[in-house]
């Protein structure tokens, strides 16, 4: 398919000129949690397929959408199709200066951000459903959108499935810690109200995750609770302990919230609510907390913008949306072109890894239920 021209579902563009490919660099990492061989990469031209983004979600789209997804191209070498209403992005492309740069799927309906999932899946000309059907169907590596996440991830399910064994998909995001280096939070918003069984799941696709991606040999998984003791937490926390204990994964124990940061485990799993406000109040904290030493000049400027950097949105780019059968990212509703840039070189490179696909291989080892 030629830059420039319309997509459409079952149509699988070539090879793109100026791509970067690249794997995770701990792709090649040793043995894991959950015991199983190496599987191979089974799409090796996920390289050459693009990322697809939904021009239309989140809280700047499109403007700020198409914009990031410009720059990924021209400045990451990462090749993308934008799916949404083709004049509204045809127009955007143009004042960009981008006009016949990036292909546009058309698709005639938008998701609304307060639309929580089910009426996304019934809207099956929406820019989730027509971006969700060109991954599944072969003309796309990976999904990218800052919609709803209720919303994404109703319709990612609908559209993709999730992998054999598989409950519900969780999200994964790496957080930096103060030790150097990363923990895994798991779920961060994919599934607000699971049973145990999924959140034990939850600690096997993250424990996968650290080591697949982070480079980490025998993740430590910690379950956030209110207290570091055994068996405190409600009754969800106290149940999932107790599966956790039974599973072959280095479980830490339980962990309190101030544990986030610190790397005292490599990965903290639970439920999406509370992985949630989590996150946000992560995000929320480092901002404040900088804003008010600047405020007293105690600090140099440029050593508390790279600390804030560190938690950016556009540093991450999203979250992964993992026990799914493709690779799907999901970025900030509030995401300006910078994250979502970063965002589909995140899906890019979790694509080319095939990531997904080998967590999901493990998780089918043992399904943790």
């Amino acid at each position: 398919m030629a830059p420039g021209q319309e997509a459409t579902p079952g149509a699988t563009p070539g090879a793109t000129p100026g791509a970067t490919p690249g794997a995770p660099a701990s792709a090649t990492a040793g043995p894991g949690p959950v015991p199983g061989p190496r599987i191979p990469a089974r799409e090796p031209d996920a390289a050459s397929r693009p990322v697809v983004v939904d021009a239309m979600g989140g809280d700047h789209g499109p403007a700020e959408i198409v914009r990031g997804a410009v720059a990924a191209w021209r400045e990451h070498g990462v090749p993308v199709v934008l799916v949404g209403q083709a004049g509204v992005v045809h127009a955007e492309l143009a004042r960009l200066g981008a006009a016949g740069e990036i292909d546009v799927a058309h698709a005639a309906d938008v998701v609304p951000m307060t639309e929580r999932g089910a009426g996304a899946v019934r809207m099956g000309s929406s820019s989730l459903a027509v971006g969700f059907d060109l991954v599944r169907e072969g003309a796309g590596a990976a999904f990218v959108s800052a919609g709803s996440t209720g919303a994404v991830v109703a319709c990612a399910v609908d559209r993709l499935g999730t992998a054999p064994a598989v409950l519900r998909p969780a999200l994964a995001v790496a957080l930096p810690t103060t030790a150097g280096g990363a923990t895994v939070l798991i779920d961060a918003g994919a599934t607000v109200d699971p049973t145990p069984e999924m959140i034990a799941q939850f600690a096997l696709l993250g424990a996968s995750y650290a080591q697949l991606v982070l480079g980490v040999a025998d993740p430590r998984v910690g379950l956030l609770s209110i207290g570091a003791e055994p068996g405190k937490g409600n009754r969800l926390t106290r149940r999932a302990e107790t599966l956790l204990r039974g599973l072959p994964l280095r479980f830490h124990g339980t962990v309190e919230g101030g544990d986030v940061l610190t790397g005292a485990v490599d990965v903290i799993v639970t439920d999406g609510f509370t992985g949630n406000i989590v996150l946000k109040n992560v995000e929320g904290t480092v901002r404040a907390t900088l804003a008010l030493v600047a405020a007293q000049d105690v600090g140099a400027t440029d050593c508390l913008g790279r600390v804030a950097r560190r938690y950016a949105p556009e540093t991450h780019g999203g979250a992964a949306l993992l026990g799914l059968t493709r690779t799907v990212v999901v970025a900030h509703g509030s995401s300006r072109a910078a994250t979502i840039a970063r965002a589909c070189v995140v899906a890019r490179d979790l694509a080319v890894g095939e990531i997904v696909a080998r967590l999901g291989d493990r998780l089918a080892i043992h399904p943790g239920r």
